[in-house]
């Protein structure tokens, strides 16, 4: 199989160095994302002077437009690194990435903070590069547990990140900020010296224009057979699970009256949690049930603890709950290996950049519908105290995918083609 030869082509000691590199970065990325988390609700309303549902609104603004940048420039960025390998496109994306950071701490003004995140939006997202990166090096039988690995660096950042933010927090609400930028352009000096390219250059292809946007690059890999199924199924459990990044920050101070500090702690539990299941549960659930089963089984629990959360306001319960959390949090790994394992190895870009583009959408929907549906249900003259909204519409929107997956068709799912 061509991705099979691909994998083994390249020398042992650079697939380490590379995969190391790869790993350090999407940890240091969940960090900086996890360090500002707990205290951008603080910063905005310190720059909007606006109370809790006030700022529960503008950051879903914020979000979205985070990730209508996302959107129409992640297939240019996959395409490109196609083009021109994974190392350029990598460092890119993190010395855009710690701009961000450090520009969001300096904003004078609100405006300021829809510039940076309009800049990480579009170049500083690293998943799509990471999981191309992963997916040069590894088999299509390796893929999902390699992906699983990038979502152990992602939960492993988590356990400190918001910890970390919170603490922060209270030397002010710009100062994580700082914190956070520092460390991503340090990482991207870091990565200029030691991270080899992971694309052999026989496998790389010509850039495109009309691939190089979210509809054509739906459209391209709409021709790849089985993958567009996949695609929409995991476009909606995506939409599901966004509810946390989306509002939890603004949602848990809410209902429970906690401090940033205490905001931080809560999604440390998940980073912990993201970290064992992604490092050590993923790779035996797939050996024991494949990819398809594995993804049912963290959706059934997923769509659960949304609910748990919605209707269950005890704040010691739902910390229990957030260190079993990461049975979710299988599924995008699983998913993202089904349709790797399909592409061919020179549309490996693309695929991370379409994902990465509708995972945004999701993100950019997700911002208006849970941010607003907490700030309708939770402001002085709301009708109807509920805070637990964002989350009951969460399972709405993850039974949706469950349904998807449980029609998807073994027919649907055909082997891996041959590059063209």
């Amino acid at each position: 199989m061509a991705d099979k030869a691909a994998a083994m082509v390249m020398d042992p000691a650079l697939k380490r160095r590379a995969t190391r590199f790869v790993l350090l970065t999407v940890l240091i990325y969940s960090m900086g994302f996890g360090i500002i988390m707990p205290v951008l609700p603080d910063l905005i309303r310190h720059l909007a002077h606006v109370d809790a549902a006030e700022a529960a609104r503008i950051g879903a603004w914020i979000g979205a437009t985070y990730g209508l940048f996302q959107i129409l420039l992640m297939p240019a960025v996959g395409n490109l690194g196609d083009r021109f390998g994974r190392r350029p496109i990598f460092l890119l994306s993190l010395f855009a990435f710690g701009f961000d950071f450090l520009l969001m701490g300096l904003a004078p003004n609100i405006g300021w903070l829809f510039v940076g995140r309009a800049i990480a939006g579009g170049l500083g997202a690293v998943f799509g590069p990471a999981n191309a990166a992963m997916a040069d090096m590894s088999t299509p039988e390796e893929r999902a547990a390699s992906f699983g690995k990038v979502g152990a660096a992602f939960g492993l950042g988590f356990i400190f990140g918001p910890v970390i933010g919170g603490l922060l927090g209270d030397f002010g609400p710009r100062v994580p900020f700082y914190v956070a930028g520092a460390m991503a352009i340090a990482n991207g000096v870091y990565g200029w010296l030691v991270f080899p390219e992971t694309m052999p250059e026989e496998k790389r292809r010509p850039f495109e224009w009309k691939r190089a946007n979210p509809l054509g690059a739906f459209a391209s890999m709409g021709r790849v057979p089985g993958i567009v199924p996949v695609v929409m199924i995991y476009f909606l459990w995506s939409l599901a699970g966004n509810v946390y990044p989306a509002s939890w920050s603004f949602f848990a101070p809410i209902q429970y009256g906690w401090s940033s500090g205490m905001v931080g702690v809560s999604l440390g539990l998940v980073g912990v949690s993201m970290a064992i299941f992604q490092a050590l549960v993923i790779r035996r659930f797939i050996a024991r049930f494949g990819e398809r089963r594995t993804a049912y089984i963290g959706m059934m629990f997923g769509i659960a603890s949304y609910l748990v959360v919605a209707f269950v306001p005890n704040a010691t319960v739902i910390l229990v709950l957030l260190l079993v959390n990461g049975f979710s949090g299988m599924v995008a790994p699983a998913l993202n290996a089904v349709m790797s394992q399909r592409a061919p190895a020179s549309q490996q870009g693309e695929l991370q950049g379409l994902i990465g583009s509708l995972s945004a959408l999701s993100l950019m929907i997700g911002q208006f519908a849970y941010n607003y549906s907490l700030a309708s249900f939770t402001d002085s003259d709301a009708p109807l105290r509920f805070p637990g909204t964002p989350y009951l519409l969460a399972a709405c929107v993850g039974l949706s995918a469950l349904i998807g997956l449980s029609q998807l068709r073994r027919r649907a799912l055909p082997e891996a083609v041959a590059d063209v």
